[in-house]
C-alpha cells in the first residue's frame, strides 16, 4: 500500500516537518484509514437509492443584523502597521 515514501512526499506538499517516529506513525494510521476504505468497498449497496444532500433540518441562526462600523481610517489608525492604505501583517510564506 503506502511506503514510508508516500508519507515524506505528502508531509512535503504539506509543508510538514516530520521526525522519523512520526513518520512511522502517520504511515501506520494512513495504512489502517485505508484498510477501513476496502472494508467499505465491500458493502454492498446495489438496492440503496443515492441521496443529495444531508437532512431536512433548517438553520437555528438568527439573522444577521446590521450594526455600526468603525470608520475605515479608525480601523487602519488602531492596527500596528500600514503600508499604502492596506493593512500590512507578517508574511504567510516565506
Amino acid at each position: 500500500m503506502l511506503s514510508e515514501k508516500d508519507v515524506t512526499h505528502l508531509a512535503e506538499l504539506a509543508r510538514i516537518a516530520l521526525t522519523p517516529a512520526e513518520r512511522k506513525s502517520l504511515l501506520k494510521d494512513l495504512e489502517k484509514i485505508l484498510a477501513h476504505f476496502e472494508e467499505l468497498k465491500a458493502v454492498d449497496t446495489e438496492d440503496v437509492a443515492p441521496i443529495a444532500g444531508g437532512s431536512h433540518g433548517t438553520n437555528a441562526v438568527r439573522e444577521d443584523e446590521g450594526g455600526t462600523a468603525l470608520p475605515a481610517e479608525a480601523a487602519r489608525a488602531a492596527f500596528p502597521e500600514t503600508q499604502s492604505g492596506f493593512l500590512k501583517i507578517p508574511p504567510v510564506f516565506e
